[in-house]
């Protein structure tokens, strides 16, 4: 187990040191991909980190914590700071089905989706992250991908596993409570089956419903066709790297894989305080963000946290 841990994590910074180089021609030719911004960033007010993203972090938070403890909604600080939430559905093995519940929280009028990240005593769960090939998207989920779409087959394949279940869930739900909105979270592995239940939700529900999604740590998921579409469907879409966490960056950029836009990157983390400082960064794949980050300086631990007022992923925070 110990060796199989390791070769995953070397597999992500040998990606990263490849997506940090290749963009220098090599033999004459340009191994960049797709869109790059090098736009200014603009500061994120404490205020909107606390009013925008900790309840979207505290869901995916909770996606962590075993599932009996997820249904009764006792499952420590997470859920204690989300009171009056009822969870309408929760499974998953923590391997090939990475945890996940749908809930409704009445605070907000809100159906919310939210996914466990990868499990690192689980091989099943870090192979879904390492089979990173590209295959065509599921049409019958996605019936508005065009065919240039092309998707992490890993991703693609951990969140079909659930999707049925998901969008029926949804639908059910939306029905009996009257509400009109959806927020789809996660963290890591979850991020990325996030961005995609969030495209799924948007072509499948009425337009008066407003999908919503933030996740923290996302992969990159797709092509740059799948970057445009997840841009037009979810155009507020929002995903929260931290300073220099090497997960942003892989699958490399000249692999033809690319962010959506929305990237809200953490600076700095004031270890006393919590506080972050936090910026939003203009297109997709900005160099003054996670995309810029240097191989030769990266934090696994920044993956995992925290990233503002002292939250952090992972199955700690759980009830003990």
């Amino acid at each position: 187990m110990v060796r199989v841990l390791l070769n995953s994590f070397l597999g992500v910074v040998a990606l990263a040191a490849l997506a940090q180089a290749a963009p220098t021609p090599l033999f004459g030719i340009n191994f960049a991909s797709g869109e790059e911004s090098d736009a200014k960033p603009t500061a994120v007010s404490q205020n909107n980190i606390t009013t925008d993203l900790q309840r979207p972090a505290q869901f995916s938070r909770a996606a962590y914590c075993p599932t009996d403890q997820v249904e009764n909604w006792s499952c420590g600080s997470s859920c204690t700071a989300l009171p009056n939430v009822k969870v309408l559905a929760a499974g998953g093995d923590d391997g090939e089905i990475p945890s996940f519940f749908i809930a409704q929280d009445p605070d907000q009028q809100t159906i919310v989706v939210a996914h466990q990240g990868t499990d690192p005593h689980k091989v099943l769960s870090i192979a879904n992250d390492v089979e990173f090939k590209q295959v065509d998207a599921n049409t019958t989920l996605f019936p508005q991908a065009g065919s240039g779409v092309q998707l992490h087959s890993g991703f693609q394949a951990t969140q079909g596993r659930t999707a049925d279940l998901v969008l029926a869930t949804v639908k059910s739900a939306l029905a009996d409570s009257g509400f009109k909105k959806v927020l789809v979270t996660g963290h890591s592995l979850g991020a990325a089956v996030a961005s995609l239940d969030a495209a799924m939700l948007r072509m499948a529900l009425s337009e008066d419903v407003a999908v919503s999604s933030v996740v923290f740590g996302l992969p990159r998921v797709g092509n740059s066709e799948w970057a445009d579409l997840l841009n037009k469907l979810i155009p507020d879409f929002a995903h929260v790297t931290n300073q220099n966490d090497p997960v942003p960056t892989v699958p490399p950029h000249f692999l033809d894989f690319e962010h959506p836009e929305g990237e809200l990157h953490i600076t700095q983390v004031n270890n006393s305080t919590g506080a972050a400082t936090m910026v939003a960064c203009p297109g997709s794949e900005n160099q003054n963000c996670s995309a810029g980050n240097s191989v030769l300086d990266t934090s696994i631990q920044n993956h995992l946290g925290p990233y503002f007022n002292g939250i952090s992923f992972g199955d700690k925070a759980c009830q003990s």
